[in-house]
């Protein structure tokens, strides 16, 4: 038949997120072909601050969110701050995002996020096998430092959803920082210690590593802009830069743009990009022996094989805007907050767009309506640490084997009605 699928799967997407799920339908045998204009481990992939926070179980959206939004709209050099051109265009999201702050949301957030990321030490072993894992992951923990020496707002909330999913952390006192990290500054009070975190010594390189392993077992990668996905008969038809071409089954993993794709579809998919920045230092005097999260500078700092990632602040502007090289820039600042002597010979800036929706909980799962349509998207600040066991989510699926965890709180029905 001429317009027979010309594949099996597509998956649109070569990110951290499209890759590992590529490499996991291939290996359940299934045929893949991943579509994406850029090469494996650009964009987002490349630039995060390469957490793999097992313990990471809060959504952005907490109760009292709403108190933030004077400074939100007022101070541009803030943690989070708003483009005032770009608010009409991201009010409706931002009051999506303030609605999902009550307490029950925030539980039955919390409760998706711990199950989608307690085991992606083990998923990433699954993807990289044992000597790959070793050279590109470490497991050592990580640290949240706080600036005050008495709890904050949202603190004991955020240390009650620890505990409820028993995650283990140990507090850490300002001499025990000290001793943990030399040439840390008094403006840090205070820390909790996550031994069960770990992180990527190369965010890029993890995510080609991934990519050479597909291409290596016969996955064929090809490199293209898919502009529009449309269900035919027997599957679906992709416009791309390079024409159209056929699929039975595709995954649509393409982060901040993939609201761009399902919109056309009727498909309703709240996604709004949190931009966000990096420093790569090179040659800097100093280097962390594990990553720091600095809870009140919004912000991470990553030892990483080239160099030192200073990685955060969100910025809600859109996918367009041209880049604001200040807040780049003023990581250096806050990084110097903490370690008051740190010095670099020369960094590298960079500026990547997370897709973000407004429950921080990712959209994994069949599109409502169309059969053989999947969705992998929307994972915001946690991408790189999902990414493992959101694949197996995805191959369980596509393939139609029992999912190894609930697939229902990820669903997209959460946003359209069946």
């Amino acid at each position: 038949m001429a317009n027979a699928p010309e594949n099996d799967v597509v998956v649109v997407g070569a990110g951290i997120i499209g890759l590992s799920a590529a490499l996991l339908l291939q290996r359940a045998g299934r045929t893949v072909t991943v579509v994406d204009p850029l090469p494996p481990g650009s964009a987002t992939s490349y630039g995060n601050a390469g957490l793999l926070s097992a313990g990471t179980n809060m959504p952005i959206a907490l109760p009292g969110i709403w108190r933030n939004v004077p400074g939100w709209l007022t101070n541009p050099d803030g943690t989070l701050a708003v483009r005032w051109r770009y608010l009409p265009t991201a009010a409706p999201w931002l009051a999506k995002w303030i609605l999902a702050s009550p307490k029950k949301t925030v539980y039955a957030a919390s409760d998706a996020l711990r199950a989608l990321h307690r085991d992606t030490m083990d998923g990433y072993r699954e993807l990289l096998g044992p000597s790959l894992f070793a050279e590109l992951i470490r497991t050592e923990g990580s640290v949240n430092v706080f600036y005050n020496a008495t709890p904050g707002r949202n603190e004991p909330f955020i240390r009650h959803l620890i505990a409820r999913h028993g995650i283990v952390a140990e507090d850490l006192d300002h001499a025990a920082l000290k001793e943990m990290f030399p040439g840390i500054g008094p403006v840090a009070q205070r820390a909790l210690y996550f031994p069960h975190n770990g992180w990527t010594v190369n965010p890029g390189r993890l995510t080609r590593t991934v990519g050479r392993l597909f291409a290596e077992a016969g996955g064929v990668l090809r490199h293209e802009n898919v502009m529009s996905v449309r269900p035919v008969e027997g599957g679906f038809e992709l416009f791309g830069t390079l024409g159209d071409f056929r699929a039975r089954t595709v995954v649509l993993a393409t982060g901040s743009w993939t609201g761009r794709l399902l919109a056309p579809l009727g498909v309703n998919l709240p996604m709004e990009t949190e931009r966000g920045y990096h420093l790569m230092l090179e040659g800097a005097n100093i280097t962390p022996k594990l990553p720091l999260l600095l809870r009140d500078g919004g912000m991470a700092i990553t030892p990483m094989e080239e160099g030192l990632r200073l990685a955060g602040t969100v910025e809600i502007a859109g996918l367009d805007a041209p880049p604001d090289e200040r807040r780049a820039r003023q990581l250096m600042d806050r990084a110097k907050l903490v370690f008051p002597g740190l010095e670099a010979a020369s960094y590298r800036k960079w500026l990547g767009f997370r897709p973000s929706l407004p429950d921080s909980v990712a959209a994994i799962g069949p599109v409502p309506g169309m059969a053989g349509l999947f969705v992998a998207a929307g994972h915001g600040h946690t991408g790189m640490v999902g990414a493992s066991t959101t694949a197996r989510l995805v191959r369980d699926l596509v393939t139609g084997t029992p999912p190894h965890i609930d697939p229902a709180p990820y669903s997209l029905a959460r946003f359209n009605r069946m």
